[in-house]
């Protein structure tokens, strides 16, 4: 009975060492995840903070139905790399482009007049916002300026590599010299990607 007492007594010992581990771990691994996460806000938000600190926005116009949008959020969006560098040089900003907010921006007051709670989770009606940044397809990234000027409408799902090309361009103004198609091609040739694809 000693002999079985003993052994059960070590047992409870290093399952109580392995349990405290497990929690650590867990605690570690949740702090890694959550390190890895776009800071998302809303519009107003991202003007008020422009107005301490300028920086560029960038705004994914997604809606609840699109497939792409799902993937760019769990591919593009939880890249650890561009997590980092869009969390440094822009203020992000998801944005529902069939969704019900009242949004101010620029002076102005955007809404969606049409919009059916019961097609929350299908093709809704356009949030007149949607329709003032041009966005008609989904996804739909915007880059706004640090003054809230409209820079460019990346359409569709980007991979992270794809996407550092325009992170950068627009955050170094370098759209700013390309008069031509052949000026982006140009730039386009001579990026080096260093965004690691995950």
């Amino acid at each position: 009975m000693y002999f079985w007492n003993t052994v059960c007594s070590k047992f409870n010992y290093k399952y109580e060492q392995m349990k405290h581990f497990l929690i650590i771990l867990a605690l570690v691994f949740t702090g890694f995840i959550s390190a890895q996460e776009i800071n998302w806000m809303s519009l107003e938000e991202a003007v008020a903070l422009q107005k301490k600190t300028p920086k560029k926005i960038m705004m994914d116009v997604y809606t609840s139905w699109c497939g792409p949008c799902k993937l760019l959020d769990k591919n593009t969006f939880h890249n650890k790399d561009v997590v980092a560098y869009v969390n440094k040089n822009y203020y992000a900003v998801k944005f529902n482009g069939e969704g019900n907010e009242d949004i101010n921006f620029n002076g102005k007051e955007f809404k969606n007049d049409g919009y059916d709670p019961a097609l929350a989770k299908r093709r809704n009606s356009v949030h007149d916002l949607t329709r003032y940044f041009g966005v008609n397809a989904y996804p739909t990234i915007v880059f706004i300026d640090e003054a809230g000027g409209f820079i460019f409408p990346l359409r569709g799902y980007k991979q992270p590599q794809q996407l550092e090309l325009y992170l950068k361009m627009f955050k170094n103004d370098d759209h700013k010299d390309m008069k031509t198609q052949e000026d982006f091609n140009a730039y386009y040739k001579a990026f080096k990607p260093e965004f690691v694809q995950e």
